[in-house]
């Protein structure tokens, strides 16, 4: 549908004129995006096709619940994040968060994942930094839910401080001490059992 059109007005053709044309023109908007973040988030595909179903849903069913003023794209990862969390305590299974393709935002925790997950020029730093990402994976999946919803935020989607804390629900300084004791928490394991992971030769 018409690029120039915001999604905010988008979600308003459906509320009030109830345009499915529009519902079906954010979906589209949004599938790729949101899809990624989801898979990402759960760490299964499945899980993520079915939540990315279950988020637009709820859109549909909650659009009379959107405030004017609001933005829908931090709106939209509030219902995601919550599904997902859902689906997490139906499925009971862990899934494993990669920081390696990070998306913006300007952070300590984003030089550890550059450190960590860079790019190698050699075929001995490449099988490193293979190791090294399987690392963060397990460290980060070993992280306190708070801290792991935090980091694909902000790393993986580049959602602003402030568009975190807002689908989070959360103060924006509280996004920034998750960040930093994420960081902690992964530089606390990085001394343990990085040093093994970093050995060449």
């Amino acid at each position: 549908m018409a690029g120039g059109v915001s999604d905010e007005e988008l979600l308003r053709r459906c509320r009030v004129d109830e345009d499915s044309a529009a519902f079906e023109s954010l979906v589209h908007r949004y599938e790729v995006e949101l899809f990624n973040y989801l898979r990402r988030y759960l760490g299964n595909a499945e899980m993520a096709e079915d939540v990315f179903q279950a988020t637009f849903l709820q859109v549909h069913l909650k659009r009379e619940q959107f405030e004017e003023g609001r933005r829908f794209r931090p709106w939209l990862y509030t219902i995601a994040t919550n599904q997902a969390i859902d689906a997490q305590r139906r499925n009971k299974r862990h899934r494993m968060v990669s920081l390696d393709s990070r998306t913006g935002g300007e952070n300590d925790v984003g030089a550890l994942v550059e450190m960590l997950a860079g790019n190698g020029q050699t075929a001995d730093e490449k099988m490193q930094d293979a190791e090294a990402c399987d690392w963060v994976r397990s460290a980060v999946d070993a992280l306190p839910e708070p801290l792991r919803a935090t980091l694909v935020l902000v790393y993986h989607q580049g959602l602003k401080y402030r568009e975190a804390a807002d689908v989070l629900g959360i103060p924006v300084g509280t996004v920034k001490s998750r960040l930093h004791s994420a960081l902690l928490k992964l530089n606390e394991s990085w001394q343990q059992a990085g040093p093994r992971v970093a050995e060449t030769d």
